[in-house]
């Protein structure tokens, strides 16, 4: 067996490299509004179905949209953000109810 040597090259040159750090985009919330129309089933099955939430937290939101007036049903890119208000009020529109929400940064 023969022994390696490492040899280093007299004529290159390392340079540190500076990472570009990436800014993450805004967030914004997503709202839900109450309103005297919209079922609290229907407004469970939205934060399900569009929200993904799990039924005892979509229990807790609908509840806390119920009594406050407003409440947040996620958190999403701005993008993200205007789809999911898309899908409910198209889905709202199918069931013929006037469920509103709307977005503000979070």
């Amino acid at each position: 067996m023969s022994e390696r040597s490492t040899v280093e090259a007299p004529d290159v040159v390392t340079r540190t490299r500076t990472e570009k750090k990436v800014k993450q985009p805004p967030l914004y919330k997503v709202l839900l509004h109450n309103d005297d129309y919209t079922t609290m089933e229907f407004v469970v099955h939205v934060l399900q179905s569009v929200f993904n939430h799990e039924e005892a937290e979509a229990m807790q939101i609908m509840l806390h949209v119920h009594r406050k007036g407003v409440g947040v049903a996620g958190v999403y890119a701005y993008e993200v953000a205007e789809t999911k208000i898309e899908q409910v009020h198209a889905l709202a529109r199918e069931h013929e109810f006037p469920l509103r929400c709307g977005m503000e940064e979070a």
